[in-house]
């Protein structure tokens, strides 16, 4: 049998003498205050979380292709104003896409306003 005491295997590691592990440690200046961050950089930077710019999300392209070449990709365009197709294969799938691309220049939700947005 040894006398050596084994490593510790579970739990908190021992604390240096004299200090618990529920002190804080004392400041580099001997001051209170312990510094959390470097110095110039604000300790909480939020976003303001109430911006808006006025866009918003009108018409969506989802298209799902398969690992698999004899899988069938699939796509879906829809918008606010009621439109909206699907496609299945890949001529489909590119038909499709033309088509979404023409309604966006057609549509009355994303065309409504051009007079003030080329001005800006």
């Amino acid at each position: 049998m040894s006398t050596h005491p084994h490593a510790r295997l579970e739990g908190p590691a021992p604390s240096p003498a004299g200090i618990s592990p529920a002190e804080s440690a004392p400041a580099p200046d001997g001051g209170g205050a312990l510094n959390v961050v470097a110095e110039g950089v604000p300790a909480a930077v939020r976003s303001d979380l109430n911006w808006d710019d006025g866009r918003r999300p009108v018409a969506w392209l989802h298209i799902v292709t398969p690992p698999s070449y004899d899988a069938p990709a699939r796509a879906r365009s829809w918008c606010r104003c009621g439109y909206e197709r699907t496609a299945i294969g890949r001529p489909g799938v590119l038909q499709l896409v033309e088509a979404h691309n023409q309604h966006r220049t057609a549509c009355p939700l994303l065309n409504a306003n051009q007079e003030g947005r080329k001005t800006a």
